[in-house]
């Protein structure tokens, strides 16, 4: 077998040999036919017809208007498309190299099976075929860059691979031993990086940097060793970010030193971890910042950078102050507030007042926002997204950058989600102060940060698809519902002692008066039409339920002694929204254009005019609760045929003077019911004397809405005749 496999070898690279033998041939005959067209003065001159150009047609293109451009967003390049080129051009190149590791070790795996190796010998086979692989990648290196790049940092993976085996398996190393060594390869692997100019061989080293701990670890968690080296790790891509402007390291070593972190911090919360917290925010702050320190300017990801090890950095500085109860836990993002306050008194200082100013203001105002919010005891995690998400969509807004608008769109809802979960502690909260809790005031941020993110929302140019509108149109409801539940759960909690009703008709009258202001202030707001027309559905439908439940529930209630007169006069209020909207909102909307929707509205009024008259009829004539029952049948068979006779006689009088068909439709199909009513049951339960009062009224009525209804009509069609002969 293993003179198969030196054979099977040997071929290979016969074959390997004589195609690159021809390769270079074919190489130098295209090069000496190139300069030999050139010197012959091919194509010198145009074409016929073609005009000759007067500047070059490459166009120069400074850095600072590539900058330009990337900042507005309007010609963005889409990112995933140089990972694309890279694996449409290096798929072969990476599969092949994959393929041979896994050769190996399956070949290196045969032999222990078959004991024709020992343990040692297993580790010295690894680090040669290593060896061999880095080898022929530093003799591809000058005319197969890439290609060289990708074989060496597959060697690089057999040597981390074979020093993982060796500690792991047979222990021929000390922990110690294994770490010096694996430490040695990553160096070795920087300095060919730098050597070679390769960004690919520096992210091979770096991920064999940030693995080495794992692949030597023994279970043990010592975390002073551990991030020791990882500053030192990150202090040498911080050196090699400022000679190379290789940005791919700097995030590679932030995913994996905040993976580190945020593992410590949950497992083993100490102070320690703190001074590494502040470490890594200087290194990562500063490799954000290197493009502004070059160039006078930031990047869509140097942005995203500043955002992310700002917020990460607060996360877990303040987390551990609160699991230690350390105080004031505000010091860390007042300090990192006045570090890019110092930044942004620079900008205004010198004038400038672009992108990079609109950015440290964003992130200034956020961090003493933050703080603000932790001092008054808010939940860490809702806050801080909140906030955050804020700072995405400010970010977003001013730069027009798409990046910017993702993270907000996953970060939003995460947000919300988080203060879904906050709201939960309501459920076994006791004796909580009001407003001043925990929870609510980690509402009024996340409330706020919504409210904000509305305005900024509404000035955003760049929602003119139906994608965007979708997106807009949802963050609004959901913004609107967060706003609406955070208040709603602050008062129930506070009232749950009460008796249902009491809690209930609060409930009401609050989600009333809430959609009551959103209309109110629909133009400020910039409510879309279907919106409101949504609102006023669920407006009318909570008006019928509130009538119908409410006003009887507290009548009830009052009689049994349990609730006072004066929150039935309270309960009255939402006659107030409801008459406004009547009279003011609804006749120059959208909502009245919409199928069915003057019957909602007349459904509403006549639930509301019949429910409270019969409330006040209760209320008058009842002592106890045992004569709601005979109260409640006289006014059935007495009062509502009458009330309904007015309200109809209303609705025809509406419908002609606003000539609105439907209001008559409404008008008719109400004096039906009520006749049906009348004839079919209210007749056979009255006695002798109601029956005929109700009779002489209802016919009373009927005769005056019909006279009424005739001589409107007269007088329109007067109006209309004469209309028409001014107009002839």
């Amino acid at each position: 077998m293993a003179y198969a496999i030196i054979f099977i070898t040997v071929v290979v690279i016969c074959i390997f040999n004589n195609y690159h033998q021809r390769l270079r041939k074919l190489e130098r005959e295209v090069e000496e036919l190139k300069q030999k067209l050139e010197g012959e003065g091919f194509n010198q001159y145009p074409a016929v017809g073609k005009p000759v150009p007067s500047q070059p047609l490459i166009p120069a293109f400074s850095v600072s208007e590539s900058v330009n451009t990337e900042v507005s967003g309007k010609k963005e390049k889409d990112w995933l498309i140089p990972v694309f080129e890279f694996l449409k051009q290096n798929a072969l190149t990476i599969t092949g190299i994959f393929t041979l590791v896994l050769g190996i070790g399956y070949f290196v795996k045969y032999a222990i099976d078959k004991n024709w190796i020992g343990e040692t010998t297993r580790v010295g086979i690894g680090f040669l075929a290593g060896v061999v692989i880095m080898g022929t990648g530093h003799f591809l290196r000058k005319n197969y860059a890439a290609f060289a790049s990708i074989i060496t940092g597959g060697g690089i993976a057999v040597l981390y691979f074979t020093i993982t085996i060796a500690f792991r398996e047979y222990q021929l190393f000390s922990q110690g031993a294994a770490f010096t060594v694996t430490c040695s390869i990553t160096l070795l692997c920087i300095l060919l990086s730098y050597y070679y100019r390769s960004e690919i061989l520096n992210i091979f080293s770096l991920f064999g940097g940030f693995l080495a701990p794992l692949m030597i670890s023994s279970g043990e968690s010592n975390y002073l060793f551990l991030f020791t080296y990882l500053t030192v790790l990150n202090t040498g891509m911080l050196a090699i970010v400022f000679l190379k402007s290789w940005k791919s390291a700097g995030w590679i070593s932030f995913i994996f030193t905040a993976i580190y972190l945020a593992s410590w911090t949950a497992e083993k919360t100490e102070i320690l971890s703190v001074y590494f917290y502040i470490i890594t925010y200087i290194i990562f702050y500063l490799f954000a910042l290197q493009n502004y320190f070059k160039r006078n300017l930031l990047l869509s990801y140097d942005i995203l950078m500043l955002v992310l090890i700002n917020f990460t950095s607060i996360t877990g500085l303040v987390y551990i102050f609160e699991k230690l109860q350390y105080e004031p836990v505000i010091v860390f993002p007042l300090v990192f507030a006045l570090v890019n306050l110092y930044i942004l008194y620079r900008e205004s200082s010198e004038r400038k007042f672009g992108t990079n100013y609109s950015v440290f203001v964003g992130i200034t105002v956020s961090l003493f926002t933050a703080a603000v919010a932790l001092q008054f005891k808010t939940h860490l995690i809702t806050s801080v997204w909140a906030i955050e998400a804020t700072l995405l969509l400010f970010i977003w807004k001013k730069t027009n950058l798409n990046i910017f608008r993702i993270c907000f769109y996953v970060l939003f809802p995460l947000a919300i989600i988080a203060q879904i979960v906050t709201w939960t502690e309501y459920i076994e909260a006791t004796d909580l102060p009001v407003i001043f809790n925990p929870v609510f005031l980690t509402s009024i941020v996340t409330v706020t940060s919504a409210f904000v993110n509305l305005i900024l929302l509404r000035k955003l140019s760049d929602f003119t698809d139906e994608h965007s509108n979708f997106f807009e149109n949802v963050f609004t409801v959901v913004s609107y519902g967060v706003i609406y539940v955070a208040l709603l759960l602050e008062i129930v909690y506070h009232i749950s002692e009460q008796p249902l009703i009491i809690t209930f008709s609060t409930a009401m009258l609050y989600s009333l008066s809430f959609i009551f202001i959103i209309l109110l202030f629909r133009k400020k707001l910039e409510i879309n039409k279907i919106l409101k027309a949504v609102l006023l559905y669920v407006f009318f439908a909570l008006i019928i339920f509130n009538t119908l439940i409410s006003g009887s529930g507290i009548v009830t209630q009052y009689l049994l002694h349990k609730v006072p007169f004066a929150f039935y006069a309270a309960y009255l209020l939402y006659w107030i929204p409801f008459i406004t909207i009547l009279n003011g909102i609804l006749p120059r909307s959208y909502f009245l254009k919409i199928k069915f929707s003057h019957w909602w509205v007349s459904l509403a009024v006549i639930t509301a005019v019949s429910g409270e008259l019969y409330n006040i009829y209760i209320l008058s004539n009842a002592d106890a609760i045992s004569e709601i029952a005979p109260l409640t049948k006289h006014f059935s068979l007495l009062y509502l045929p009458i009330i309904w006779a007015v309200l109809a006689s209303l609705f025809l009088y509406k419908g002609l003077k606003s000539d609105v068909a439907e209001y008559n439709k409404i008008g008719f199909a109400l004096i039906a019911v009520m006749v049906f009513k009348l004839y079919a049951y209210d007749v056979w339960k009255m006695d002798n004397v109601s029956r005929i009062v109700a009779f002489i009224i209802l016919g009373i009525i009927l005769l005056l809405s019909s006279f009424l209804f005739q001589r409107l009509k007269k007088i329109i069609r007067n109006m209309v005749e004469r209309k028409e002969e001014n107009t002839d």
